[in-house]
């Protein structure tokens, strides 16, 4: 980072020389002096734009370089931080925590380098300018004063940001069933009006108006003591620098601690196969998960149901990766996987159908094979006569407990215990049979 910084400050002070040398080159030109007068500066002017290029090329290079090597190094601290954890926090704790962590490397990046950067350039013209007060005036005001007015009460956004990124996640992911519906144009309406709302409260931190200010103000003073334009100018472009300052931003960490699972008193016995059934709202999956919260994983790989931008073969394999072949048609033949095993998928499965995605889901359950399969309406986007199919076959197949969300009433002779959810605290539970 220091590297970064001073090829930085190079880059600032190139830039700054080149206005102040290309200034007085035009004014003195003006004056028609012999042209050896002015080959030293016509020297310079060429010198420095070409350093200066180079220079910010560089310190874009060693910056980032820097950063990066930062985040290899925290991101593995994070790692290691988790997978010392005994509780794994939720999917919503490490989005945060996957935030937090590039919040806090792009501060390192577009905040506190550019702030040390205008500091030192602006060391370095101050001395120069023969310690010109409306000079140091300004860059006070550019370099401390709105910097801190900007980010002394930073507003947490990350609501309206998350609000905004599931609606549009929505209307790029649910066109179809939303124009289906006729509730697209409503939903755009939502987006509009969040985005709108994010817009005008990152407006509001935004200094860079008075920054302006200071500068020209700044450099009208300087103009009115007479000072040569060559410096007015130099003090201008040291201005250029500092302004952006007054658009900072302190990114609020988003938390991250959330208490343990909390421990379902009315749970089902975890033998045989159950299923759990009952209308919609009745807390069906949330008894799913409460239970999850419970097993601790002690051996093999959990098997979830997301499908990764990937080949089949890959996706499948993520239960179980030292499967054989043998292995893999076993547990697609009774799931029914159609699919040749090195097609792509596409994100979150887009390029199969529902119930292919669904089978193949089903097929990394089967070779997992674990000890206790939870599933949430597992046979959803497959026919009838086929759900009932493969959800006998996988039941089958599996050799421990077996947990089974369903709304098909058909399914209930598959298994040998049914709890029924009424509403959230209220069930029953019976044996089939």
């Amino acid at each position: 980072m220091r590297l970064a910084i001073l090829v930085g400050v190079l880059a600032e002070l190139a830039g700054v020389g080149l206005t102040a040398t290309a200034t007085w080159l035009i004014m003195r030109a003006a004056e028609h002096p012999p042209m050896q007068a002015l080959t030293v500066a016509i020297v310079a002017v060429r010198t420095l734009a070409l350093a200066k290029g180079a220079l910010r090329y560089l310190e874009r290079l060693t910056s980032h370089k820097a950063v990066l090597s930062e985040a290899v190094e925290l991101r593995g601290r994070v790692y290691d931080d988790l997978a010392h954890r005994e509780h794994v926090p939720s999917g919503t704790a490490l989005t945060r925590i996957v935030t937090n962590v590039d919040q806090h490397l792009d501060a390192k990046l577009r905040t506190t380098l550019p702030w040390i950067t205008a500091a030192l350039v602006a060391a370095v013209i101050i001395p120069v300018s023969g310690f010109s007060l409306p000079l140091i005036a300004g860059l006070l005001i550019n370099l401390a004063l709105l910097p801190w007015l900007a980010v002394r009460n930073p507003q947490d956004l990350t609501p309206l940001r998350a609000r905004l990124t599931e609606q549009t996640t929505e209307l790029v992911h649910s066109k179809e069933e939303l124009i289906a519906y006729g509730l697209f144009d409503e939903k755009l309406a939502d987006a509009t009006r969040t985005a709108k709302a994010l817009s005008r409260k990152e407006r509001t931190r935004d200094l860079t108006p008075l920054a302006i200010a200071a500068q020209f103000g700044a450099a009208l003073l300087m103009l009115a003591q007479n000072e040569p334009a060559w410096l007015i100018m130099a003090a201008i472009a040291t201005f250029e620098i500092t302004v952006p300052l007054a658009a900072l931003t302190r990114p609020t960490p988003e938390p991250t601690d959330e208490p343990e699972p909390t421990r379902c008193p009315e749970t089902p016995d975890l033998q045989g196969k159950t299923a759990i059934v009952g209308p919609s709202g009745a807390g069906k999956t949330t008894l799913l998960n409460a239970i999850a919260h419970q097993l601790e994983p002690s051996k093999g790989a959990l098997a979830d149901a997301h499908v990764f931008h990937t080949t089949v073969r890959t996706n499948v394999l993520l239960a179980k990766p030292d499967a054989t072949q043998e292995e893999l048609d076993r547990a697609a033949g009774i799931a029914e996987l159609d699919l040749d095993w090195d097609q792509v998928v596409g994100e979150r499965g887009e390029e199969i159908s529902g119930g292919q995605r669904q089978r193949l889901v089903l097929t990394r359950s089967v070779l997992a094979n674990p000890d206790v399969l939870l599933m949430d309406e597992p046979t959803e986007g497959l026919d009838p006569e086929q759900a009932d199919r493969v959800l006998k076959k996988v039941l089958d197949n599996c050799q421990g407990t077996a947990l089974v969300v369903t709304h098909r009433e058909e399914q209930l002779a598959l298994f040998d215990h049914v709890h029924h959810r009424w509403a959230i605290g209220h069930e029953h539970v019976g044996r089939v049979g």
